[in-house]
């Protein structure tokens, strides 16, 4: 194979498509046999990969499988395996450490392995490579070893693997070269950093700029609505400002795999070294505070009303991280239904791209797919997912009490009683 690709999920499956694309050879690794029964057969379990997508990679020849023999003689590897919180707050590196036994025992001499699960800086030198190197063969000797951070948005129309600029830092600049010359052949712009930890520590810096920032605005909008302040107007007059100022928006929380779960692997290094990282800890702790504050906000709104949250039919739209896709890592939504529901909500859900819902081992009722019907039945709305199918003027329409954690109805009626925003 020119590549091997271990983990196929929000990562790995697009890097597969772009280098099928470039005419390479591309095989598969995953421990899950359904994922790599669905490929097999034609299906996608991502966003961003439609399944004729994937019918097309299989027609140029990639081969997805369970069987790490796939790995023998691979010309390059990128492992793109999980890599979510341990117990104690740090990365759990256990499908890294994986991963790698499986490279070591197949590992050939002049194949490039590249690491582009995200993980805390100091990772590839001091895990990846000891364990490769239990093969016999030398890391920047006898092979290639690399690190690039993976750059996916997932539902981004516009920037993809192909035109995202593509860091990559090697263990010495002979595996810096090995790895830009392999991206270059898929990717527009190669940008080489000094080393591994520097290129690690740039995917940290990325995700904890936008952690901070996200918290600010999340804690401006606490105050703000006590001061009767409208936050997202002042947001949208300081983003006219042309240089200096780069516009967040306050949310129910934060989601997916990277905003809740990366910057603590940075604080989990800064810890190590006898320091607190207080700028990601005290992030962290606004952002994680934000579903509770989305319910306190609910109560208030029923409490106008003469109501209680217990036996109130509620019905939260969107359940996923973020609008138009299907992915619920570390959605806020699971944490403000598990707050509606032990104060006796009666609670159901809508969402255009998630048909059945769990929150605790427990099913929550879908809401059917007649969103009218929805918010008709309904005596409360919460927008926790700014899908596009939620049409403003719809739901501020039908809507009874609604409240707009997204922002999506700022413009379709004045703000009354009724239609509150976060």
């Amino acid at each position: 194979m020119d590549l091997v690709v271990i983990g196929l999920g929000y990562v790995g499956l697009p890097l597969v498509r772009e280098a099928c694309r470039a005419g390479l050879k591309v095989g598969g690794l995953d421990r899950d046999a359904r994922v790599v029964a669905g490929l097999l057969a034609g299906l996608s379990h991502i966003d961003d990969v439609p399944a004729a997508d994937v019918e097309a990679m299989l027609a140029d020849g990639f081969t997805p499988g369970l069987d790490e023999s796939v790995l023998a003689g691979a010309h390059t590897v990128v492992i793109c395996v999980p890599t979510p919180l341990s117990e104690d707050g740090g990365p759990d590196l256990t499908a890294v450490r994986s991963a790698c036994e499986a490279v070591a025992r197949q590992l050939s001499p002049g194949t490039l392995v590249v690491l582009e699960s995200t993980t805390y800086p100091g990772t590839t030198e001091e895990v990846v490579r000891p364990i490769l190197e239990t093969s016999g063969f030398v890391a920047g000797e006898d092979f290639h070893l690399a690190f690039s951070p993976e750059r996916i948005d997932p539902g981004n129309p516009v920037y993809g693997v192909h035109n995202t600029p593509k860091i990559v830092g090697g263990l010495t600049p002979a595996c810096a070269s090995a790895a830009a010359a392999f991206y270059g052949k898929f990717v527009e712009r190669i940008v080489q950093a000094k080393g591994t930890r520097e290129a690690e520590m740039a995917k940290l810096l990325e995700n904890t700029y936008r952690h901070v920032n996200i918290a600010l605005v999340n804690e401006m909008a606490v105050f703000c609505n006590e001061l009767g302040i409208d936050l997202w107007d002042a947001i949208d007059c300081a983003a006219t400002k042309p240089f200096g100022f780069q516009a967040f928006r306050p949310g129910p929380g934060v989601g997916g795999h990277c905003i809740p779960i990366d910057p603590n692997y940075l604080s989990y290094k800064v810890r190590s070294l006898g320091y607190p990282f207080r700028f990601v800890e005290l992030a962290q702790e606004i952002n994680d505070r934000m579903p509770k504050y989305v319910v306190e906000r609910v109560q208030q709104l029923l409490n106008q009303s003469g109501r209680a949250v217990k036996d109130t039919r509620v019905l939260i739209l969107g359940v996923t991280y973020k609008a138009d896709i299907a992915d619920q890592r570390e959605s806020p939504a699971r944490p403000v239904a598990r707050r509606l529901l032990r104060l006796g909500a009666r609670l159901s859900f809508h969402d255009p791209y998630v048909h059945t819902w769990q929150v605790d081992g427990a099913d929550v009722p879908s809401a059917g797919e007649d969103l009218v019907a929805a918010l008709d039945g309904a005596e409360l709305v919460i927008v926790l997912a700014g899908h596009t199918a939620y049409d403003p003027e719809l739901l501020t329409g039908h809507a009874k009490l609604l409240f707009d954690t997204r922002g999506l109805t700022r413009g379709a009626a004045p703000r009354e009683h009724s239609i509150e925003l976060l």
